[in-house]
């Protein structure tokens, strides 16, 4: 039986146990719908709306009536650096 194994059974839990695949769509110029942002956040889609009406929360676009966000803006935003 090798360790990690033992480890599970005793109910110790690694790292990657408790990762989660999470799969959005990024669009080919790196923009992302609030539905995958908010996904690729781990917030609500609501909780992104919210911020963009208090003006916080990561940088976004609006086209056509829809919000979009930027790949490289998410990833700052989470680092919390200043991004685009």
């Amino acid at each position: 039986m090798s360790i990690e194994h033992g480890q599970r059974q005793a109910g110790m839990r690694s790292a990657a146990d408790s990762l989660e695949i999470v799969r959005v769509r990024v669009l080919p110029d790196g923009r992302l719908t609030r539905r995958d942002a908010a996904k690729y956040l781990g917030v609500a889609e609501k909780t992104l709306a919210m911020w963009a009406l208090e003006g916080r929360g990561p940088k976004s676009l609006k086209v056509g009536g829809r919000r979009f966000y930027f790949q490289k803006t998410l990833d700052c935003f989470v680092q919390g650096v200043p991004g685009e």
